[in-house]
């Protein structure tokens, strides 16, 4: 799937390459100059640009380019997924990924590229597995691998966790107290006009829904969500798609959906591609009896709502509700992207 990976700097050095298959000559990234040469800015320019003979999918994070050089079509969500998990696996483990932290650490970073791509696929991408492998670096273990002049990086046991139904999550994890930290960060991008008024306005963050998981041990990110502008109107949109992520070899049966819509919905006109559901204009409930779930065609309800003339716009942001928020519950507000048109 991934042939090479280039890391290349703001100043179009290609500081760092990796290879999994046959080499390739970092000359393959004069076609990424090329258009990057076009770009107004670093988010301008194209996640996929096609060459001749290869496809070249990169991110841009932290004043660095990845670049996946693949040689036949693939999915390119997939690889730009990966290449996110890349930086931040490195910037888990040297609590930054910047161009001066990677050469610092080259050996641990070929070691790691090399447990997580087995022969240019996806191999080990979790954290906990990853550092059973790979020790992450400390102060005393470059001391010794300086005066030994061997790296004591490479464990010598395989992980506990990677034939687990959970490898996320280290086997065998105990704690004195079973304590959970929730940090709720949203970041806010938007367009405003120079009257003051807002064209688009958008929020990106983590949501803290009730959800049923099994943390891996260590901070990580539950869920994500994004919600966009919302035009006062007399309408609106709803579509849902249900699922479950494991089955565990089970059938998933009896399955009832139930949402509490905002006061200002007067009806609901949707469609189930099975089961059926009601609308309660009283109470604002939507209750949808799925039933049997197939994995291999998952429900799907979708259609339009009516809202009261007049009314405000709906409440975009998660409330929690029927339980008093912990103290361990930390809410984050920060600017994203915004620009002013004048």
């Amino acid at each position: 799937m991934i042939h090479s990976l280039f890391i290349i700097n703001n100043s179009g050095d290609v500081f760092m390459e990796k290879h999994w298959k046959s080499v390739i000559h970092k000359s393959i990234c004069d076609y990424f100059f090329e258009v990057q040469g076009k770009a107004a800015s670093p988010d301008d320019v194209p996640p996929v640009i096609p060459t001749p003979h290869h496809y070249l999918i990169n991110i841009y994070r932290n004043h660095m380019y990845f670049v996946a050089v693949v040689t036949t079509e693939v999915p390119p969500l997939f690889v730009i997924e990966f290449l996110h998990r890349i930086f931040d696996t490195f910037e888990d483990y040297f609590n930054e990924c910047t161009e001066s932290a990677l050469k610092e650490h080259y050996v641990i970073v070929y070691e790691l590229l090399d447990e997580m791509l087995d022969n240019g696929f996806p191999l080990a991408v979790e954290a906990n597995i990853l550092k059973e492998l790979i020790r992450p670096p400390n102060f005393l273990r470059s001391i010794a691998d300086t005066v030994t002049g061997k790296s004591t990086s490479v464990s010598g046991i395989l992980p506990t966790g990677q034939l687990s139904n959970v490898p996320w999550r280290r086997t065998g994890v105990k704690y004195a107290n079973n304590e959970a930290y929730f940090d709720v960060i949203e970041e806010i991008d938007a367009i405003i006009d120079k009257s003051g008024s807002t064209v688009i306005a958008e929020i990106q963050g983590y949501s803290e829904k009730i959800l049923s998981f099994v943390p891996p041990d260590g901070n990580f990110r539950l869920m994500s969500y994004h919600i966009g502008a919302n035009k006062e109107g007399s309408g609106g949109r709803f579509d849902v798609t249900i699922g479950p992520k494991q089955t565990m070899g089970k059938t998933v049966e009896n399955v009832v959906m139930e949402v509490n819509f905002p006061k200002s919905v007067l009806n609901a006109s949707l469609t189930p591609s099975q089961g059926r559901y009601t609308f309660d204009p009283v109470s604002k409930v939507m209750s949808w009896e799925v039933g049997r779930i197939d994995s291999t065609k998952l429900p799907n309800l979708k259609g339009n709502i009516s809202l009261q003339t007049g009314a405000p716009i709906p409440e975009s942001n998660p409330t929690i509700n029927k339980y008093k928020p912990f103290k361990g519950v930390k809410y984050i507000t920060k600017a994203g992207k915004f620009q002013i048109r004048t």
